[in-house]
């Protein structure tokens, strides 16, 4: 008990508070909203705050709270959308971090727990396990190879750290999954350790070859894929295609799953054009897509 009342006391000055305001006209604004809170986590005694981007997506700052009260601003300086997560940078040295963990990766049974911010002045904990460590798929063109899957509920914003036993951080908290023995979805570590000093000089991977993007919604339904919504002024929404739309086909290659359906995409280069075969009011119909860069239409 006492070894794991130290671990908290190392660990939570390490965790800050996130409030980000976001321009009405920004295209994130309408599906995430335009004041937004999140927890972040200081990597480094210099200042930097690794967070999940869909906190600070649209915004080229926030204000940063530090677990003693201090409020500081952070200027958002790297973005990855293929991992999902952010950096900022506040204007402090000597700041309390915590140690990005190396090897051994996280693996399925090691004990973990989660700090997050529940507001300017509180932090909550969670302990668990890790469940697997696998592929992830989501609604919106996002894939994640090795997600981490836990036992542990996040009590508070997302975008904080999931720990170890050691007081390392192994992931960044980014979705609450609410099923049984799967409570939270972390980001991997290694999505930021791996690319940090790409992140850091370029604001972003370049290295990543670009992907086509459509800026749709989607769910597997019976082995097919359905189209559930469309981001406004995407390429999707653009070109024509519709909720409700089947997608069968993509370049006359069938899909059956939300995954080949991104693979499908992503095998094609942004600003290609991407052909279409969907099932919509009884008749076939294919729609041609230009694809689009979901950097550039969110920058």
């Amino acid at each position: 008990m006492n070894a794991s009342v130290r671990l908290l006391e190392e660990t939570l000055p390490a965790t800050v508070h996130l409030r980000v305001q976001v321009p009405e006209t920004h295209p994130s604004a309408a599906v995430l909203g335009t004041e937004r809170a999140g927890t972040g986590t200081l990597v480094d005694p210099g200042g930097l705050v690794l967070t999940v981007n869909y906190v600070v997506l649209g915004a080229r700052s926030a204000q940063v709270t530090l677990v003693d009260g201090r409020e500081l601003v952070g200027d958002v300086i790297a973005q990855d959308f293929a991992s999902g997560v952010a950096l900022l940078k506040v204007p402090a040295v000597s700041l309390p971090s915590l140690t990005v963990r190396t090897v051994p990766e996280i693996a399925s049974g090691d004990e973990v727990f989660i700090l997050a911010s529940v507001g300017d002045g509180g932090r909550r904990a969670s302990s668990g396990a890790v469940t697997s460590v696998g592929p992830f798929d989501a609604n919106w063109e996002y894939v994640l190879e090795r997600a981490i899957f836990t036992t542990a509920m996040n009590p508070g914003l997302g975008g904080g750290p999931l720990i170890d036993v050691r007081g390392q951080i192994v992931g960044v908290v980014s979705l609450n999954l609410n099923e049984i023995g799967r409570f939270s979805l972390s980001i991997p570590i290694e999505c930021y350790r791996d690319h940090r000093e790409e992140l850091l000089r370029y604001g972003r991977r370049p290295s990543r070859p670009s992907r086509a993007w459509l800026g749709l919604y989607c769910y597997t339904l019976r082995n097919h894929v359905v189209i559930a919504g469309l981001l406004a002024g995407a390429p999707g929404d653009q070109a024509g295609l519709a909720q409700g739309d089947v997608v069968l086909a993509i370049d006359d290659q069938e899909v059956a799953s939300r995954r080949e359906l991104y693979e499908r995409l992503w095998s094609h280069r942004a600003g290609e054009p991407i052909v279409l075969r969907v099932y919509r009011n009884g008749e076939m119909v294919t729609v041609e897509v230009t694809s689009g860069d979901v950097e550039e239409f969110f920058a």
